[in-house]
């Protein structure tokens, strides 16, 4: 049996591709939307991916299922949970499918699996037991998707707090409690593959070890362990989850309804900053600047956004841009296509442009305007708290801020800024902080293009709170 576990390392995303060499013949487990990274994968182990399923409806990136699927490729989906969380394009399409519910059993080539409902995290979720059929019919592993984590599981407030379902927290939690009891049942020996791990937003405490075993998340994993009784498990599970970027709600809808089919790569041409500029100005759309902090602060195109590509940058980007917004970056020549990969793994596909930061520099030096931000610690901040002229916005996460912070400060997570962007005041200046100013940075630049006055606090923040 061919096995290989796939990471992007920015979503923290774990996909599966799983072969019988004997018949050739592979299925990818979990993929994202540009799938010829499986295809590469499966070609060079003369393998051929015949089919493709996930787990569920995914929240943090767009499915590669609708891109099999047009290739001819058959998909696997849940048939399980509510009307409301159904694969609409799937269901009734002329796409070669199968709808799967709790133990419906597939094969390919040898390998056998079955399908478990694990509800929980969100109605539909199902994990997939794999048992290896050359050597037994007895399952060896699970994965377990967004079900059981490393070292947690998968959070059950997403359908309330990223899809807009009002008093589904509760309820949902209650049901991965039930679904915990069935896991606790399982052998102790399989393994377990998750659906992400350490970074992800789907969970609040993910381990950054790859794979697990049943025994070893039953003894050691805190969630579960939390699980002595529902309201115990509750309690423990909705306490200090991260607010969910803001495109999360996106995400689950498009992949319900059906991702827009890529086909190819977008190939943004370089252009001037000029160029780039009259593009904006003329017809609208958002700069992405890819430049470190510290280079952006210093001087920026008016209005543009600082997306550092790092791990943080896919989350800030689908937290920041609107999906109908067209696209310009200022990146370097060799990381354009990881920028642009990044994008469309969350539906950002409208990519018009790109200029490089030398470019930039040059339409300086020839009396291009830039414009920059003004950059300050804490203890200017507070002097300018104290003094009335400005207020203090905090960007970290909600359990982040309480357990320390300055006073006087709105906090407000970052990734949830441009939705709440009307509970924060215009008749001063705001002064933008985190934990360390990487966070405040981003959201610096988001509040200056939404014509804030903005002082952005470089600084670390447990420094200045031990001084106090």
């Amino acid at each position: 049996m061919f096995f290989q576990q796939i990471f992007e390392e920015k979503l923290a995303q774990y996909a599966y591709l799983i072969g019988c060499e004997a018949a050739g013949e592979a299925i990818v487990v979990d993929p994202m939307r540009d799938i010829n990274r499986y295809t590469e994968i499966a070609e060079r182990n003369n393998l051929k991916i015949v089919a493709a399923t996930e787990t569920h409806i995914h929240a943090d990136y767009l499915s590669g299922l609708r891109e099999f699927a047009e290739n001819g490729v058959r998909v696997l989906v849940s048939d399980e949970g509510d009307a409301d969380w159904k694969y609409e394009w799937v269901i009734g399409s002329t796409y070669d499918h199968q709808l799967l519910k709790d133990d419906d059993e597939f094969t390919i080539g040898d390998i056998k699996f079955t399908a478990k409902h694990t509800p929980g995290h969100t109605p539909e979720h199902l994990s997939i037991l794999v048992a290896d059929g050359a050597v037994t019919d007895e399952p060896m592993g699970i994965l377990s998707g967004d079900f059981i984590f490393v070292g947690d599981v998968g959070r059950p407030d997403l359908l309330e707090t990223a899809a807009g379902q009002k008093g589904a927290m509760q309820e949902s939690a209650k049901i991965m409690y039930q679904s915990i009891q069935k896991f606790n049942t399982l052998p102790e020996y399989w393994q377990i593959w998750p659906g992400h791990g350490a970074g992800s937003a789907c969970g609040k405490a993910l381990g950054a070890i790859p794979e697990s075993t049943v025994g070893y998340e039953q003894r050691f994993n805190a969630s579960i362990r939390a699980a002595i009784t529902e309201q115990d498990f509750v309690d423990f599970i909705l306490d200090g989850q991260p607010e969910p970027p803001l495109y999360f709600a996106r995400m689950k809808r498009d992949n319900k309804t059906g991702p827009k089919v890529l086909g190819g790569f977008p190939q943004p041409a370089n252009m001037t900053i000029e160029q780039m500029i009259g593009k904006v100005r003329i017809s609208g759309g958002v700069i992405l600047d890819t430049r470190d902090r510290y280079t952006f602060m210093d001087g920026h195109i008016e209005g543009s956004l600082l997306l550092p590509l790092n791990k943080a940058f896919s989350t800030a980007a689908g937290s920041y841009i609107r999906e109908e917004e067209q696209l310009f970056l200022i990146a370097e020549e060799e990381k354009v296509e990881e920028a642009v990969l990044d994008l469309i793994r969350i539906g950002l596909d409208n990519i018009a442009g790109f200029a490089t930061p030398d470019q930039l520099k040059e339409f300086a030096r020839k009396g291009g305007e830039l414009f920059t931000t003004e950059t300050i610690d804490f203890k200017k901040t507070e002097e300018y708290l104290n003094a009335g002229e400005a207020y203090l916005l905090d960007v970290r996460k909600q359990s982040e801020f309480e357990e320390g912070h300055i006073p006087g400060a709105q906090n407000i997570a970052h990734p949830c800024l441009l939705e709440r962007i009307d509970e924060i005041p215009r008749d001063k200046p705001v002064m933008v902080s985190c934990h360390s100013g990487a966070r405040s940075a981003v959201a610096s630049a988001l509040l200056e293009r939404e014509d804030f006055v903005v002082r952005y606090v470089d600084d670390l923040i447990e420094e200045w709170l031990e001084k106090r």
